[in-house]
Parts: C-alpha cells; sequence; structure tokens
C-alpha cells in the first residue's frame, strides 16, 4: 500500500470514528434495560431492524462492541458494561440541559411601570418585592413612577401604570394586597409649641391647626383619611393651602401654612428645616398596599408582580414566627 492509500484508509477512519448521537446513546441504554432487541425497539418506537442498524452504527463510531447478540440472547460486552455509567450520564446532562433550554424560553419577559406615591419607592417591603420579581422574572424590566396626591389613581385607570405602591384607603374599583402597617404622624411646623415638648399628643390638640388641602379631583375616601376629617367629636377639619405632592406639603409646613399627616417613615425619610414630626396617641396607623385594577390582574407582567408580592410577605411572616 502506498503513503497515499495508507493517508485515506486513516481518513475513512476517522469519518467512522465521529461522536455518538444523544439519540443513539439513548438506544443503547433503553437496549441495556431490556435486553431484547424487540422490547427495546417497541419501547422506543421504531423497528427492531432500525435498533439494530443504529446500535451498530454506535459501535463503529464509538471504535467498540457494545452488546453481544446471539438467536436467544443480548448481553452486554465488557465494553459496553463500562461505557454504561458514561452514556447514562451524557443522556442525563442533554435532558437537563434541555430542560433549562425550555425554561429560558418560556421564560417571562416584558415591561412593568409601578406607579408609587411618597417614599413608598425607598420603603422596605417595595425592596422586597421587586427584589423578588426580579430574582423570579429578571427579564422583566419595572421603571418606577412617582406619582402626586391628585393623580394616582387616575394613574392606574387611565393604564399609565400597571400597578402602583400606594397608601390605603382607596376608592372602590381597585384592588389591592396589603403589605404593611405602621403609626401616623402629625407633621408641624417645628416653631409649634406642641413640638416643642417631645411628647406624644392628642388629636384635641390640633383642633385649631389648619391641614394641608388636596385638590378636588383626589379621591375623596383618601383625603378624608389622611385629613382625619371629622376629627373623632365630629367636628370638621379645617383646610389650608392646596398641595398635590408631599414636597408641596412639606413646604407649607415648614412655613407655618398649615401642618399635615404622614406615615411614621417620614419622620426618617424626610427630616427637613422648619418641620417636626409629633406622635399622636389616639390616630389610627396607617398602610401600604399594592393596588392594580381588575382587569389587569391576570395580565402576566402584574400577576408576576402579585405572586411576588405574596411570595415576599410569606417570607416575612415566617421569618417574623
Amino acid at each position: 500500500m502506498t503513503d497515499d492509500a495508507g493517508a485515506k484508509s486513516g481518513h475513512a477512519d476517522l469519518d467512522t470514528r465521529r461522536e455518538p448521537s444523544p439519540h443513539q446513546l439513548r438506544l443503547f441504554l433503553a437496549l441495556a434495560e431490556e435486553l431484547h432487541f424487540g422490547r427495546a425497539a417497541a419501547r422506543m418506537y421504531m423497528t427492531q431492524p432500525a435498533l439494530s442498524q443504529q446500535i451498530r452504527a454506535l459501535e463503529t463510531r464509538l471504535g467498540v462492541a457494545l452488546v453481544d447478540r446471539t438467536s436467544r440472547t443480548v448481553t452486554l460486552t465488557p465494553a459496553g458494561l463500562a461505557l454504561l455509567p458514561e452514556a447514562r450520564a451524557i443522556v442525563d446532562s442533554m435532558a437537563r440541559l434541555r430542560r433549562h433550554a425550555d425554561t429560558h424560553a418560556r421564560e417571562l419577559r416584558g415591561h412593568l411601570v409601578i406607579g408609587f406615591i411618597g417614599a413608598e419607592s425607598a420603603m422596605p417591603h417595595t425592596h422586597a418585592v421587586l427584589a423578588t420579581l426580579h430574582g423570579r422574572h429578571p427579564r422583566v424590566s419595572v421603571e418606577m413612577r412617582l406619582l402626586d396626591f391628585a393623580d394616582q389613581i387616575q394613574a392606574l385607570t387611565n393604564g399609565d401604570v400597571d400597578a402602583a405602591f400606594l397608601r390605603p384607603p382607596l376608592p372602590p374599583g381597585i384592588q389591592s394586597l396589603h403589605l404593611a402597617s405602621e403609626p401616623r404622624l402629625a407633621c408641624l411646623p417645628a416653631s409649634d409649641p406642641l413640638a416643642a415638648t417631645g411628647e406624644p399628643i392628642v388629636l384635641a390638640q390640633l383642633a385649631d391647626h389648619p391641614v394641608v388641602g388636596l385638590p378636588a379631583r383626589t379621591p375623596r375616601v383618601w383625603r378624608d383619611y389622611w385629613a382625619v376629617d371629622p376629627r373623632p367629636d365630629g367636628t370638621p377639619a379645617r383646610f389650608g393651602p392646596v398641595v398635590t405632592d408631599l414636597e408641596a406639603l412639606l413646604h407649607a409646613v415648614s412655613r407655618g401654612q398649615a401642618m399635615g399627616f404622614l406615615p411614621a417613615a417620614a419622620r426618617r425619610l424626610f427630616p427637613r428645616p422648619g418641620v417636626a414630626y409629633v406622635d399622636v396617641a389616639d390616630l389610627s396607623p396607617c398602610t401600604s398596599a399594592l393596588a392594580w385594577l381588575p382587569h389587569k390582574r391576570t395580565h402576566p407582567t402584574v400577576a408576576a408582580l402579585r405572586e411576588a408580592a405574596r411570595v415576599t410577605l410569606r417570607r416575612t411572616r415566617a421569618t417574623a414566627s
């Protein structure tokens, strides 16, 4: 044989020693478990001759005999027994790869616009919910949008936001999930004598204090709650200048024009010159909630956000217990 002929023979051997296919390995595993060509072929939904052809092709690719065939029995050769765990490992690995690929193919994607009022974007429960959402659905992008007092509900109803972190009470037609509770405080001018003592006060001591007003389009139930109107004795609240957002409220208070009622977190998050926060012994607490419209609840991204909030709450309760 010439050198050229030897080289060609070597290339031919390399051509037949190609990598086995995952399908061939799966057929080998089925045959190894059944030790019967007919049963293995039926299990793999193919004819017996086709299975036999594929096993021979696998042996050719590997360069070793895998099974001993007789008219009555099929047994694995020593090489077949030695390669069986490797074949199983490869098939299992390919199955895991397929499952991971399928998971990523089904992975939720989209964009969520989430409104928030005041400092809700800075609250621990908001951070926890968004972290859970990102961990479960990393391909969902989130845009946070600050809402003012008057337009917080309208932003939901007209579709400017998909959901919102708000401070109830909410008007009818808005669905929500309670996230947290905390006290409400009186936000007073620092020059007010009630702020000088450092002691808790009661609502009756605020009877002569005007409260910041809110635009007429603000939901009535929300305006009444955050103005404590009427007061426990039935008297109506007195109102000062109209404000549309938290910064305007703090400005009016610092100038001595009015007072306001705010969540306790404001003491930490909104320290301002000329503003003092005072505990009110007989003032009911406030809550935080994730809110959405009923027709949006099953939208994939909104449903994912709602589920992230529920998961976060379960974790919080489990940690606290």
